[in-house]
C-alpha cells in the first residue's frame, strides 16, 4: 500500500520538537513501526513514479496538488490499483475513492447474516415459511428481496438442496418463498439463513469524476453544500497555483479570490453557496487535529475495504465540514492579525480560532473518564490541540484497567512493553511525550458512588468539561448524573464496530442522554436456557451460567461457610438450603489429585449432555461421542478451584477416561420439567428440618477440616470468567457447542463464542479515531463558551458505508411540577447561613419560596422528615441539623447536600419529574 505525505506539526502526533527540520516520512517511520512490529513500514522520499506506484494494491494521497492527484489517479485506474485522496483544510475534509472498473465486494453488509429457526412451511404456491424470532429482536429479521437457503428441514427435504431463494416479507415472522406445492409435507426442524452475495462496483477515474462528481450524502438536503465544497477545494488548488500559497487566515481579499475562482470553474451543479466558499477559504490554511483525525480515519477504513473487500466503499466523493464553528459569537470579528502565525506549534489552530482562543484552551480543566480506545484518541487530540497545556490547565484521566495484549490493535498510546501496566498512567506519560506542556494527572479509580468523596463538590465545580470514554451505558448514565448535578458540560462518545456517535450535553442548552439497552446484553427466560434453547446465544449464555455455577459460586460459598458457618441464617430459608446443598456437594466432590478431576469432568459431561437430554426426550417424546475438549477444560477448571495441580498430557487423560465405567441412565417417571418462566422461578417450600440437619452435618464437616478456628486460607479458589483466558473460553465454547448439537443448533467457532460469551463489542481504531475527532470539534465550542444551540452537533458515524450525519441537538426536555414548567436542568438552590441549618428551615424555605407543603424529605435513603410519623417523632425530625444527619449516615461530608422531597397534592407520576434540591453549606 502506498501512502502520501503526512500532515503538519499540530496534527502529526508521531513527531516531536526534536524532529523539526527533518523529513516527515523518515522521522515518522520508527514510531509507526513501533505501533505494530508485524507491519513493515518503509520510507520513500523520491518521486512518485509510475514504476514505483505499480507495485501497490492501494495508493493514498494526502496534501497533494490537484495535478498530482489527476496524474496518479489515471495511472491507478488503468492498472486496477485502488486510489484514495484524503485532504483536510481548516474546518473541512475531502475524501475520494476510485477502486477501478470491476471491484467486487465480498461482504457488503455489516454484521452476521440472519439465521432463524423454522416453525412451519406450507405446501402451497407460493410457500409460506413461519420462523421463530428472538428475545432481543422484536423487529422483522428479513426484508423483501433477501436471498435465503434452508438446512436441516425434516419432511420437506427438497428445500435443503435449493439454490438461494428470493423471499417476500409477509409480516411478523412470515416469509413468502418459491412454489412448494409439489414438495413433501413439512414435518419439523430446519433453519432459514440469509445469503449475502458478492457485489460488483464500477468507479470513474478522478479526471472524469471531478467534472461530473458522484457525491455521497446522508440526506439529499446536504448535496448543495457538498457541491459548493467540491468547487471550493478545486478553487483552492487554483489559488495555490496562482499565488504559491494558501489563502492567508481571515484575509478577506484572499477569500474573495477563491470565490471568484470557484465561480469561474463552470462545473458547479446548482447554485454556489458563496458564504460556504468564503468561510472555507478564510480558514483553509489552518491545520486542526480533529479534522485530520476524522478525515484520516475515514480514509483508513476505505483502505481496509480495498484490501479486505469487506463493506461498501465510498461512491465516490465525500465532504464534511464544521464551518458552524466560525459562527460562534465573536468569531466573525477575528482579524488577520489575530490569526497570523506566531512561530508556535499551534499556528495551524491559531489560523482558525486566533491566539487568544489558544490561551483559553491552555487554561482548561477537563476530566477524561476511561483510557481505552476512545480515551487514548481523546488524550492524543487534547495534547495536539494544547488543551490544558497552559497556566492553570489540567486533565485528570482515570481508568481502573491495566493494559492487555488485545488492547494494542486500537489503543495507540500503548505498546507491548506496557502490558499489565495501568492504562491511565501509561496514557498520561505518552501524551506528555507528545506535548511536554500538557498537564495530566492519572488516577486508577472507578467513577461511581464509592468514589464520590474523591470526585465530589470541589472536584466537579473546578472542571470546565468532562469527556466520557466508557463502554457501558450504566457508567455513562452515572457520569451524566454527576454532570447534571454540577452543571458541567459532558461529551459522551461511543462506538460499536464501524458505528460511532458523539453527543454534547451542555447545561441548560441541550437535552440529556436518552436511556437505551446495552448492545449484546439481552436476557433470556430461564426455561429457554435450561430446556429449550433455539439459538447459539442461548447455549452460550447457558455455558456462562454453567461456568459460574461450577467454578465460581460453589467456591465462594465454601469459603464463606469456612469463615462463618452462620452466614446462611441471613438468607431466606429456601436460598439457605440451596447454598448449603452446594457447600455439601463441593466438599463431597473435593478431589485428591488430577485423576479425580478428570473423572469428575467425565461424570459431569455424562450428566449434562446425555442424561439430562435423555430425560427431556423421555418426558416429551441423537447419539453423542465424548467431547474431550470439554472434559479437559472442565477438569482444568475443577482442579484450579480445588487447588489441585493439573496435567496437560492429553494422551494420559484419554487413557484415564477410557478406563471409566459409568452406570446406565434410567429416566425418572413423573419428573416435572417447567415450560414457562413462572414455573421455572417457582420456589419449593423450604424444609426446615432438612435445613437444620444439613447445617449440623456441615458444621461437623467444617470442624474436621479447620477445627474451631476461622479458616486462615480459603479452602477453594473461585474462578471468575475471563474472556482473555483460553481455558475459560475453551470450556464455554465446548459446553455451548455440545448443547447446540443436542438441540440441532449450528455451532459457533472459538472466536465467535469468545465474542458473544465475553460480551465483547467489536472495536476498530478507525471508528474510535473518527469519533474522538468529532468530539473534539465540540470541545472547541465549549471552550469558546458557546450558548447557541444551533452551533452544536450530535454526530452519528457509519464507516461500513462511509456515512456521517451531524445534526443539531435537541433542546432540554421540560415537565410540569408545582404549577409551572421546568427544564431537566433546573434545580432549587438553597444557601445555608450556617452549618446549623435544620430540617424545619428547609421546609420553611420551600413553603415561602414556592408555596409547596412538604410531606416527606430525604437525604439519600435516609428519611429526614415524614409527616405521617407521630408528633414527637416529627418534632425531633424538624429540629435535626442537616449536617448532623449527613454524618450519621456515614456518607462523605459534602458542601452541597442533595435532598429529595414529596409535596402535598403532587401526582403519583411525579416521582422522577421534580426539580433537584441542593442545599449548599458554608
Amino acid at each position: 500500500m502506498g501512502v502520501g505525505a503526512a500532515g503538519g506539526s499540530l496534527v502529526q502526533f508521531l513527531l516531536g520538537e526534536s524532529d523539526v527540520g527533518q523529513n516527515r516520512a523518515e522521522a515518522s517511520q520508527q514510531v509507526l513501526a513501533e505501533l505494530n512490529p508485524h507491519t513493515v513500514v518503509a520510507v520513500h522520499t523520491g518521486e512518485l513514479s509510475e514504476a514505483f506506484l505499480a507495485s501497490f494494491q492501494v495508493v493514498v494521497l494526502t496534501e497533494s496538488s490537484l495535478e498530482e492527484q489527476l496524474r496518479i489517479g489515471d495511472f491507478c485506474h488503468d492498472r486496477g490499483i485502488c486510489f484514495i485522496v484524503a485532504d483536510a483544510k481548516g474546518l473541512a475534509g475531502q475524501l475520494f475513492c476510485d477502486f477501478g472498473k470491476h471491484f467486487v465486494v465480498e461482504e457488503p453488509a455489516e454484521g452476521d447474516p440472519v439465521c432463524a429457526i423454522v416453525q412451519d412451511i406450507s405446501q402451497s404456491n407460493p410457500g409460506v415459511v413461519t420462523y421463530m424470532g428472538t428475545e432481543d429482536s422484536y423487529a422483522r429479521l428479513f426484508s423483501d428481496g433477501d436471498l435465503v437457503t434452508f438446512s436441516g428441514v425434516e419432511g420437506m427435504t427438497e428445500l435443503n438442496d435449493q439454490e438461494p431463494i428470493c423471499v417476500r416479507e409477509l409480516g411478523a415472522f412470515k416469509l413468502e418463498i418459491c412454489d412448494t406445492s409439489s414438495f413433501s409435507p413439512y414435518r419439523c426442524g430446519g433453519l432459514v439463513s440469509q445469503v449475502r452475495l458478492p457485489q460488483e462496483h464500477s468507479y470513474e477515474p478522478m479526471s472524469r469524476s471531478l467534472v461530473d462528481p458522484k457525491i455521497q450524502v446522508v440526506n439529499p438536503e446536504e448535496l448543495p453544500r457538498s457541491h459548493s465544497l467540491h468547487a471550493a477545494f478545486q478553487a483552492l488548488h487554483a489559488f495555490r497555483r496562482e499565488r504559491g500559497h494558501l489563502p492567508r487566515p481571515r484575509a478577506p481579499a484572499d477569500a474573495e479570490r477563491v470565490l471568484e475562482l470557484a465561480r469561474s470553474l463552470g462545473t458547479q451543479q446548482g447554485p454556489l453557496d458563496e458564504d460556504v466558499v468564503r468561510a472555507f477559504a478564510s480558514v483553509s490554511a489552518g491545520d486542526l487535529c480533529p479534522v485530520a483525525a476524522i478525515t484520516g480515519a475515514m480514509a483508513a477504513q476505505e483502505v481496509l475495504k480495498a484490501i479486505t473487500r469487506k463493506f461498501l466503499p465510498l461512491d465516490q466523493w465525500l465532504y464534511f465540514d464544521a464551518l458552524e464553528c466560525l459562527a460562534l459569537e465573536g468569531a466573525e470579528r477575528l482579524t488577520e492579525e489575530d490569526c497570523a502565525p506566531r512561530g508556535s506549534r499551534y499556528d495551524g489552530q491559531i489560523a482558525v480560532f486566533g491566539a487568544a482562543f489558544q490561551e483559553q484552551l491552555g487554561r482548561q480543566k477537563y476530566f477524561v473518564v476511561g483510557a481505552g480506545a476512545i480515551g487514548c484518541e481523546l488524550l492524543k487530540n487534547f495534547a495536539m490541540m494544547g488543551l490544558a497545556a497552559g497556566p492553570g490547565g489540567d486533565i485528570t484521566v482515570t481508568d481502573m484497567d491495566s493494559i492487555a495484549l488485545s488492547n494494542l490493535h486500537r489503543q495507540l498510546l500503548y505498546r507491548t512493553a506496557d502490558i499489565s501496566k495501568p492504562k491511565s498512567v501509561v496514557a498520561a506519560a505518552a501524551v506528555q511525550r507528545m506535548n511536554p506542556d500538557i498537564r495530566v494527572t492519572a488516577h486508577q479509580n472507578q467513577v461511581g458512588p464509592a468514589t464520590e468523596l474523591l470526585y465530589g463538590d470541589d472536584f466537579f465545580r473546578s472542571l470546565d468539561g468532562v469527556a466520557s470514554a466508557l463502554d457501558t451505558l450504566e457508567a455513562r448514565a452515572y457520569l451524566e448524573s454527576r454532570c447534571l448535578r454540577y452543571l458541567t458540560p459532558l461529551l459522551d462518545s461511543g462506538t460499536e464496530g464501524p458505528r460511532g456517535n458523539v453527543l454534547p450535553v451542555v447545561p441548560s442548552l441541550t437535552d440529556l442522554l436518552r436511556p437505551g439497552a446495552t448492545p449484546g446484553d439481552a436476557t433470556f427466560p430461564l426455561c429457554t436456557l435450561r430446556y429449550f434453547p433455539r439459538t447459539i446465544q442461548h447455549t452460550l449464555q447457558w455455558a456462562r451460567d454453567e461456568f459460574e455455577g461450577l467454578f465460581q459460586l460453589p467456591a465462594e460459598h465454601v469459603n464463606r461457610f469456612m469463615e462463618d458457618p452462620a452466614f446462611p441464617e441471613q438468607l431466606p430459608a429456601g436460598k439457605a438450603l440451596e447454598v448449603l446443598e452446594q457447600v455439601r456437594w463441593s466438599l463431597r466432590e473435593r478431589p485428591r489429585d488430577w485423576q479425580d478431576c478428570l473423572r469428575w469432568a467425565r461424570r459431569h459431561w455424562q450428566s449434562r449432555y446425555h442424561d439430562a437430554i435423555a430425560q427431556l426426550l423421555h418426558n416429551y417424546p441423537p447419539e453423542h461421542d465424548t467431547h474431550l475438549d470439554y472434559v479437559l477444560a472442565a477438569a482444568h477448571l475443577f482442579a484450579q478451584a480445588y487447588k489441585v495441580p493439573p496435567c496437560s498430557d492429553r494422551a494420559a487423560a484419554q487413557a484415564i477416561l477410557r478406563s471409566m465405567v459409568l452406570p446406565p441412565f434410567v429416566p425418572q417417571d413423573g419428573l416435572q420439567i417447567p415450560l414457562t418462566e413462572e414455573q421455572e422461578e417457582a420456589q419449593v417450600p423450604a424444609d426446615n428440618r432438612q435445613l437444620a440437619e444439613l447445617t449440623q452435618d456441615l458444621v461437623q464437616r467444617r470442624q474436621e477440616l479447620v477445627g474451631g478456628e476461622v479458616a486462615q486460607v480459603p479452602l477453594m479458589d473461585p474462578i471468575y470468567f475471563e474472556k482473555d483466558d483460553d481455558i475459560h473460553v475453551n470450556f464455554i465454547t465446548a459446553a455451548s457447542n455440545l448443547r447446540a448439537e443436542n438441540y440441532g443448533i449450528p455451532p459457533a467457532d472459538w472466536m465467535t463464542s469468545k465474542r458473544i460469551a465475553g460480551r465483547i463489542l467489536p472495536a476498530i481504531i478507525t471508528t474510535t479515531a473518527a469519533v474522538a475527532g468529532l468530539a473534539c470539534l465540540e470541545v472547541y465550542k465549549l471552550v469558546w463558551g458557546c450558548r447557541d444551540l444551533r452551533r452544536y452537533r450530535n454526530s452519528n458515524l457509519w464507516l461500513s458505508d462511509c456515512r456521517l450525519l451531524r445534526v443539531q441537538p435537541l433542546p432540554p426536555r421540560t415537565y410540569q411540577y408545582g404549577g409551572r414548567e421546568w427544564s431537566c436542568w433546573d434545580r432549587l438552590e438553597m444557601w445555608a447561613d450556617g452549618q446549623e441549618m435544620t430540617v424545619q428551615e428547609v421546609l420553611d424555605w420551600l413553603q415561602k419560596k414556592h408555596g409547596w407543603t412538604v410531606t416527606k424529605l430525604l437525604h439519600g435513603y435516609t428519611m429526614l422528615y415524614d409527616r405521617e410519623e407521630d408528633e414527637e417523632t416529627r418534632t425531633q425530625q424538624l429540629a435535626q441539623r442537616l449536617l448532623e444527619n449527613s454524618e450519621d449516615t456515614g456518607e462523605p461530608r459534602q458542601r452541597e447536600l442533595e435532598l429529595s422531597y414529596v409535596c402535598e397534592g403532587e401526582d403519583a407520576e411525579a416521582e422522577d419529574a421534580r426539580p433537584l434540591l441542593l442545599c449548599s453549606l458554608p
